[in-house]
Parts: C-alpha cells; sequence; structure tokens
C-alpha cells in the first residue's frame, strides 16, 4: 500500500479523550480543539518513510524504517520510542502508550489510534 501524499485531515472522533489519555499537557489540547486540522505528509520509499505533520503552529517530522525502532518526539517534547510495522497493507505503529493503525480505504486514509479503553479515529483525504 502507498501512503505517499499530502493528506489534509477533516475528521477527529474522540480526540480530546485520547490527548487527555495519553498525557498531552492542557496547552496542547486547546491548540487541537480549534477548528484547523493539521496536514500530513507522508514520503514513502521501499521500507523508509518520513512522516511530517503540519500545524497553524508547528511542524514535525519523523523517519522511521519498517521494522526497525525510532525514537519520536511529541509535540511537547516528550521522547517515545516506537517501531512501524506493515500488515495486511495497514502501517501500524506501536509506542508504550499506544497503538496506531493507518490504512487507506478508497481516497481517504483513516488512522485509528488506541491508548487503553480510549480510541481516536483521523480521516484525511489527498490534498
Amino acid at each position: 500500500m502507498d501512503f505517499s501524499g499530502t493528506w489534509k485531515i477533516y475528521s477527529e472522533e474522540n480526540l480530546e479523550a485520547f490527548l487527555k489519555a495519553v498525557g498531552a499537557p492542557d496547552m496542547i489540547i486547546k491548540m487541537r480543539q480549534n477548528k484547523e486540522k493539521p496536514v500530513v505528509v507522508i514520503e514513502q520509499k521501499g521500507d523508509e518513510f518520513t512522516y511530517t505533520l503540519k500545524t497553524a503552529i508547528c511542524t514535525q517530522s519523523h523517519s522511521f524504517t519498517l521494522g526497525k525502532e525510532t525514537e519520536m518526539t511529541t509535540p511537547d517534547g516528550r521522547k517515545l520510542k516506537c517501531t512501524f510495522t506493515v500488515q495486511d497493507g495497514k502501517l501500524i505503529s506501536v509506542t508504550e502508550k499506544y497503538t496506531s493503525v493507518r490504512e487507506i480505504q478508497g481516497d481517504e486514509m483513516v488512522e485509528t489510534i488506541t491508548c487503553g479503553s480510549v480510541t481516536l479515529t483521523s480521516k484525511s483525504k489527498r490534498v
């Protein structure tokens, strides 16, 4: 599955509860509650990926290789160790706090992120 492209998030279900569950600071929760949705840029070359999240106040990029543990930095500066894999056409990332599953469904990318009993569903379209 080719995840490459620029994706505009248009829907986020259960965002506030998820951010609280992962321990995001109030500043991040308030920032993400605004009406503006982030843009995600994914560059995929074989097993190598670069993932860039763009918001009104910051742009953050992470590079990773499938199957290899990498360190990511959250928007508020916390460090997380993460491993990405592809299973059944889905891009899966696992950290000590949450698991994310991204998949292409037609012309959309749907991401389901689970932290304990809280699940965030994010939907985006290519732009």
